[in-house]
């Protein structure tokens, strides 16, 4: 009896041991052992959940012991573990490149597995590594197919984005959809941004008519459910100074070279005596500066179970290299981001963010720009007189009129430019019944920028910056711009197989505006404090005021169907209409289709268990995309030129024709073709991805297009029209291949390689001529840039040379050069008779350069070891030329100390010519001034070091960073200017260097801290 009696004790306490329930907390912590905010944490088969609080903290209760927990996170390998008891600590492993992480596509999202198109993320991680001033550094690099160039070094000058080349003379940019609605990619505040995803494709086709330079989607970082408020300051300053210098000749060399040069002119020496001359002035010296940079950001987030909020403010200030202050940038952002879950139904999203931004600029990369003089005043020359004042550059025909002291240059410029945007979106999803969700989004953009320019009274001794009379120049703009986009989504599984998403929507969008320009004379006492047009009194007899105003609206409907089977065989199809009223009638409407297909090998029976490859899916799209950014109202003759008459002796100001107008404008049509694949090997240890695609663009929308001066097109205000003009062919591959592996459990690494090869040709050019022209090089010259069919968009256009003449008997036999500007002498550069005619002249011009590279990559690596992490990412460009345009080719103008190896006499020298002050063809444009632009840059170097969280943890902290890092580190090329890498930004003209601002080189250190 006894016996019994035990055993029923023993049956029910085990029956009450398996099944008590547990409350179960712990921490979630990342590959190297720091805690993680923000994890997901779900019963398996359950709707119990929660997320990891700031310090990867989580607490479920009620939670049966043997219940499988399922912890997951974007970037990380979603991981399972089963409850043996009340505490859990989990550690999960990191995989940025994770096939079940979600991917913005436009109008919806899709797991990276089933993305059909050619897609590219950047993450909040990559951001925090590279910390770019402006977003589109953070591209260079790290996404294949995408090339960032910079206009300019200055604080807050703009970048231009190149997605897969060149593909028109016209708006090049890919258009930015911030959570969205249509932003600027270059005001955001770097830390406020979860993703970037680009599409490359035509995946891009839900777009439209803005989607043909490829599409760029930003994310906006959002608090997550569930998690306690948590606070993060970022702070980083440091300091900027020039990447690079250019080697002119110091007065000994200069006098040296100068005396020559007047010697073989026939002419007396200027410099009898250089013996006490020394190294004189560099002037590079005088220029550049050291220059400071800070940037805080704060950001508060958190959320309940219906409540999520990011609420952040950020603060750059940056002086310029050059100028200092006279240079500077300082940009204030604040954001707002909120969802609501307002009922199981309705969902609210809203994004907010508020821009404010200060910029002061010089005159640069142009003829007479402060680096310009500061590479062509002579060394002997000294920066101030004996009164202190600024040293005159003398007006002699040696040294002409735009060249000045650069110091003067920059003391003498005022200017100030303020800018004030508040952009953000509105939007609402309401889950009509199951699979079914009907979204709307009203975005917006609202901006006001004031400029002020004064043009001091001064005298710089007879150059043509002289400014006889004061001014000031007043400007504002107002820009506004809405969308509103409504869009049912639609989602059925059908027997288990067939998985089918449609969506189908609306897309309004409207874009007005103004400006207004006015100009004062005669500043009270000349000085920059009394530049304000309230205060001038003085009168003109020309227009001293302008002013436009615009107004343009886009009307779309679009459609778009995705089908998988067993999420094996993936098919997806778009439709877009859009109407728009940049074009006239007949031209208003344009359809734009595309189709996608994937086809995941891997799952497939017969590929067997997987082993060396995990996963291999292929995939293709085609579709066509449109392209609208050009000028408003070019189908239209406006009176908005200026026109001034004489009536009766007296000058009087009036209206004349504008842009010349184009009634058959019609839409630019891109026809993208794309086949690729997705493959992991090696334990999902590497990821590969390869592209090959064909971008053919159609009726190129080409702006100014030359028609005779008899329109009247070289008016004030006047413009030659737009038109249809021409084909554009962009092929290439990609392929890029990351490397992720943890040798331990201190030690983790991941290595990226992308690069891009790159054909462009231009197939069409119907303007009349066969070709356009543009860019410049030095002074009165023909352009030097060209469009023409069977070349590359904006190919050099010039003389082909060979060599250096050696004797009068070379120079007897070869054709005449005289047609070029001179009879040539030994020592001069030797030019190539192409056409066989006897006579070197325009018929002998050809291709001498492509400013377009043949190839571009990228090359990361990232190591963490316990709480050690450090980051290198480098860029390089292979096969792109540039046009060596910052010298000054008058005879008294400094140099380069390239011209110290230049030809004295017969066997001297095959590479560089004489120097004389007689007239020679020897600055003709040719290839002589076009060099290999390629080169290799180390972009980022970083290492930082974690403080450990048990320490950090007792002051309030769940993470203090600390870092130290150099930005634009080295750059190793063969090019003789400031920076290979930059470009004005235009399609043909582009790749001529008139004397870029280089890019600084930034030195910073700063902390990361989580509360």
């Amino acid at each position: 009896m006894k016996s019994k009696l035990l055993l029923t004790v023993l049956l029910l306490f085990t029956s009450f041991a398996f099944s008590q329930n547990l409350d179960v907390s712990g921490t979630v912590l990342d590959a190297s052992g720091l805690s993680l905010p923000g994890v997901n944490v779900k019963v398996k088969n359950s709707s119990k959940s929660t997320t990891t609080d700031f310090d990867g903290s989580f607490k479920l209760t009620d939670v049966p012991k043997g219940t499988v927990i399922v912890f997951s996170y974007i970037g990380y390998r979603t991981q399972e573990a089963a409850v043996s008891g009340t505490k859990m600590t989990v550690k999960m492993s990191d995989d940025a490149k994770s096939l079940d992480e979600v991917v913005v596509i436009g109008y919806g999202t899709q797991k990276k597995r089933e993305v059909t198109g050619s897609v590219a993320v950047v993450d909040s991680k990559t951001l925090d590594v590279l910390k770019p001033a402006r977003i589109e550094q953070a591209l260079q690099g790290t996404v294949s197919g995408v090339n960032v160039t910079t206009q300019s070094g200055a604080p807050g000058a703009p970048l231009d984005i190149r997605i897969r080349g060149i593909a028109t003379n016209g708006e090049n940019r890919p258009t930015v959809i911030i959570d969205g609605y249509v932003g600027d990619l270059g005001l955001l505040n770097p830390n406020d941004i979860e993703t970037i995803t680009v599409l490359k494709d035509a995946q891009a086709a839900i777009y439209g008519t803005i989607g043909a330079n490829g599409i760029i989607l930003v994310t906006t970082k959002m608090g997550k459910k569930n998690s306690q408020t948590r606070v993060s300051f970022n702070s980083y300053a440091g300091f900027q100074q020039t990447s690079r210098k250019l080697p002119t000749l110091n007065a000994t060399e200069y006098a040296l070279l100068l005396n020559e040069s007047y010697a073989n002119g026939g002419r007396p020496l200027p410099y009898p005596n250089v013996s006490s001359l020394g190294k004189g002035t560099n002037w590079q010296d005088e220029v550049f500066q050291n220059a400071p940079i800070i940037n805080n950001d704060l950001t508060i987030s958190g959320g309940s179970d219906k409540i999520t909020y990011s609420i952040s403010g950020s603060h750059l200030d940056q002086e310029g290299i050059v100028g200092g202050d006279k240079s500077g940038f300082l940009r204030n952002t604040a954001r707002i981001g909120l969802g609501a879950d307002l009922s199981d139904k309705i969902k609210l999203k809203t994004n907010v963010i508020y821009t404010y931004f200060t910029r002061n600029t010089l005159n640069e990369n142009g003829l007479g720009s402060v680096l310009f003089n500061a590479l062509n005043v002579p060394a002997t020359l000294s920066p101030y007189d004996a009164n202190g004042d600024f040293t005159l550059v003398p007006s002699t025909a040696g040294l002409g009129t735009e060249i000045i002291n650069p110091l003067a240059q920059i003391a003498n410029t005022y200017n100030d430019y303020n800018y004030k945007k508040l952009n953000g979106n509105f939007g609402l999803d309401y889950k009509i019944f199951k699979g079914f969700t009907l979204s709307s989004s009203i975005g917006f953009n609202t901006s006001n920028s004031e400029s002020k320019t004064f043009n001091k009274q001064i005298s710089y001794g007879g150059k043509v910056f002289d400014v006889q009379r004061s001014s000031v120049t007043q400007g504002a703009v107002n820009d506004n711009n809405y969308s509103f986009d409504l869009f049912g989504t639609y989602n059925a599984k059908i027997a288990q197989s067939h998985n089918i998403t449609g969506t189908i929507g609306t897309t309004i969008f409207k874009e007005w505006g103004n400006g207004l320009t006015a100009t004062g004379f005669d500043v009270p006492n000349n000085v920059w404090e009394n530049a304000d047009i309230s205060l001038t009194k003085g009168t003109s007899e020309t227009l001293t005021n302008s002013s436009y105003v615009y107004d343009q609206r886009r009307l779309s409907y679009f459609g778009r169907l995705q089908y998988d089977y067993k999420g094996k065989y993936l098919l997806s199809a778009m439709l877009r209409r859009d109407s728009s009223t940049k074009f006239g009638p007949g031209n208003k409407v344009g359809y734009f289709p595309s189709f996608t297909a994937g086809w995941v090998v891997s799952d497939e029976s017969f590929f067997g268990q997987p082993k060396f490859v995990n996963f291999l899916k292929f995939r293709a799209s085609y579709g066509t995309l449109g392209n609208d950014q050009i000028p408003n109202y070019g189908y239209l003759g406006l009176l908005n030129g200026e026109a001034t008459y004489i009536f009766n002796g007296a000058l009087v100001n009036g209206t004349a024709n504008g842009q010349v107008p184009n009634p058959n404008l019609k839409w630019e049509e891109a026809q993208k073709f794309d086949v690729g694949l997705d493959l992991k090997i090696l334990n999902d240890k590497v990821f590969i991805v390869a592209d090959y695609f064909i971008d053919t663009r159609k009726d190129l929308l080409i702006p100014n297009i030359p028609v005779s001066g008899i329109n009247g097109t070289g008016a004030p205000g006047a413009s030659a029209p737009t038109l249809n003009a021409g084909t554009v062919k962009n092929s290439g591959f990609e392929f890029s291949i990351d490397y992720k592996d943890k040798i331990s459990d201190a030690l983790t690494f991941s290595v990226g390689y992308n690069v891009t090869f790159l054909k462009n040709k231009v197939t069409e050019v119907n303007n009349g001529t066969g070709f356009i022209e543009g860019g410049a090089f030095g002074v009165g010259q023909p352009a030097p840039s060209r469009m023409e069919v069977g070349k590359p968009m904006g190919y050099f256009y010039g003389y082909k040379t060979d060599g250096i003449f050696q004797t009068q008997a070379e120079v007897d036999a070869h054709p005449s050069q005289v047609a070029l500007g001179a009879n040539a002498a030994p020592g001069d550069i030797r030019y190539v008779d192409l056409n066989g005619d006897g006579v070197i002249d325009t018929k002998d011009k050809t291709d001498i350069g492509n400013p377009i590279p043949d190839a571009t990559m990228g090359f990361n690596l990232q190591l963490n070891y316990k709480s050690l992490d450090f980051a290198v990412f480098t860029f390089a460009s292979v096969g792109n030329d540039m046009v060596r345009n910052y010298e000054r080719t008058l005879s008294d103008a400094n140099r380069i100390n390239y011209v110290l190896d230049r030809w004295t006499g017969p066997g001297t020298s095959n590479s560089t010519p004489r120097v004389t002050t007689g007239a020679t063809s020897n600055n003709v444009f040719s290839n002589y001034f076009v060099e290999d632009a390629s080169y290799v840059r180390i972009q980022n170097v970083q290492l930082g070091y974690t403080l450990n969280p048990e320490i950090s943890k007792r002051a309030g902290v769940s993470k203090l960073r600390l870092y130290a890092g150099v930005n634009n580190l080295y750059t190793f090329t063969k090019y003789k200017g400031f920076d290979p890498g930059a470009s004005n930004g235009a399609p043909i003209g582009g790749g001529i260097d008139y004397g870029f601002y280089p890019i600084p080189r930034t030195y910073l250190m700063g902390l990361n801290i989580n509360f």
